[in-house]
């Protein structure tokens, strides 16, 4: 019984003690953002393949990058509906702004919700949730990058590691159509 007791106890102190690390590298941020690549190398759409959990960017029809991404806890549910659904979007957004001083390593702003996204949570008399985004992980937690895609462990965001964010943020115009496909479309 003693053992359980410390295990618990054990269990607790990291949990807050990360729980208090993250509020703390949330604070400090990301730092300074990579610069933009020339407007000849960067993507001018994104396609994410949510049955596949693929994020490609794209040039033309040339896909210059493909990287795997978390989603989502309920990533599999279906479009977002509401605010705390944990589902990732679906359908045709943009990047509409960025943040280089997010809680996570940098982040792009997907447009969601959209004024169909809005319509729809209205009429079901819920909020559609916003801030999804495109980003790395929580400040001060990069060393898990190898390890982000074994689970979906976002709200409804799409995550990649710190150096696949870094490699997005200068690939990536703001204004850059996103769509994201549920399905079993190919690559």
């Amino acid at each position: 019984m003693r053992r359980i007791g410390l295990l618990l106890g054990l269990v607790a102190v990291l949990a807050i003690g990360g729980f208090g690390y993250t509020k703390v590298m949330a604070r400090v941020g990301s730092g300074t953002p990579p610069p933009a690549a020339d407007a000849a190398r960067q993507a001018d759409r994104i396609v994410v393949f949510k049955a596949h959990k693929r994020m490609q960017l794209l040039r033309g029809d040339k896909v210059l990058r493909t990287y795997r991404i978390s989603m989502g806890s309920n990533w599999n549910g279906g479009h977002k509906r509401q605010d705390g659904d944990e589902r990732t979007p679906e359908g045709r957004y943009s990047i509409d702004w960025r943040n280089p001083r997010s809680f996570a390593h940098l982040s792009l702003h997907i447009s969601y919700p959209n004024a169909a996204d809005s319509d729809a949570a209205y009429r079901n008399k819920v909020s559609p949730g916003g801030n999804i985004m495109i980003h790395g992980l929580p400040n001060g937690w990069g060393l898990l990058g190898p390890l982000h895609h074994l689970a979906d462990w976002t709200d409804g965001c799409i995550a990649v590691t710190n150096a696949e964010m870094e490699e997005i943020w200068s690939l990536v115009p703001t204004g850059t159509p996103i769509e994201i496909v549920p399905g079993s479309q190919s690559l």
